[in-house]
């Protein structure tokens, strides 16, 4: 069985016109960080060209993050499109204009942001970040040519959840804040956020696909192996990861019960 492109009338306009906002998101946020952070935070301008990269990249990033997890859990949790019994067409089969317009957003900002990473390597991230958006950017490919699998695409961009906390760390780390309650506040949402959207949540991936394996089954060959094989390498990134924040926030907790030590000891 191949795969099916259905490219009518309406995935004419949604599909480009989708992927173009992702990357014109990208480039309107990153200036308007670059504008907000130079007015408002003195010591962006003392910031070395490089360090304002990243920092303004940090910006769509985190923007594209909430965006993306708001719009997959509003139609996975929300929404009734992968209700039961509510559609007549299998959940492995069921997809909308907005997760075809969402998956087109997410595609121009990882396709924007691997070419930056590309461009500036390995400032903005190593292999790990290039095996990670160019996984991303061939499983949604892959569901919003198809039509399948929107379920479980939709379950991975929750994940992006995570990302503000990510970033507010780097941003504290870099000012300077590493021993702030902020930064160890960050880092307990941190780990719970990735606890609950990186690991438990793929946890619950794997059982969904495994009481729908009937449904999966009927998906193309190369879509079925890629849906096979992608989910459990990015869950495996991800629980290196959660081993890395798991150290992270050890050594924040450290730091503080030693100072509140000698804060008692003074």
């Amino acid at each position: 069985m191949d795969m099916d492109v259905s490219f009518g009338p309406e995935e004419q306009i949604v599909w480009p016109a989708s992927v173009l906002a992702g990357i014109l998101m990208c480039a309107a946020v990153y200036d308007i960080t670059r504008e907000v952070s130079s007015r408002c935070y003195k010591g962006y301008n003392g910031l070395n060209e490089l360090h304002k990269l990243e920092w303004n990249n940090r910006g769509f990033s985190t923007f594209h993050a909430l965006v993306a997890a708001v719009v997959s859990f509003y139609l996975l949790v929300i929404s009734d499109l992968f209700s039961k019994d509510v559609h007549g067409a299998i959940i492995i089969d069921r997809k909308s204009w907005i997760s075809d317009a969402m998956f087109g957003v997410s595609l121009g900002y990882f396709l924007t942001d691997l070419l930056m990473i590309l461009w500036h390597f390995p400032s903005l991230g190593g292999k790990e970040y290039l095996l990670h958006h160019g996984l991303s950017m061939y499983a949604i490919s892959l569901a919003l040519l198809s039509g399948k699998g929107h379920v479980y695409i939709l379950m991975v961009l929750i994940t992006e959840a995570t990302t503000p906390f990510v970033n507010l760390r780097w941003y504290l780390d870099l000012v300077g804040r590493k021993d702030s309650k902020l930064y160890l506040y960050n880092g307990v949402a941190l780990f719970a956020g990735w606890l609950v959207a990186r690991v438990i949540l793929f946890v619950y991936f794997f059982a969904h696909v495994y009481l729908h394996f009937d449904q999966v089954r009927t998906v193309f060959p190369l879509g079925f192996y890629s849906m096979m094989a992608v989910p459990p390498a990015m869950s495996a990134m991800n629980l290196l990861w959660f081993r890395k924040i798991c150290k992270g926030m050890v050594k924040a907790m450290s730091r503080t019960t030693k100072r509140s030590q000698c804060v008692k000891t003074d």
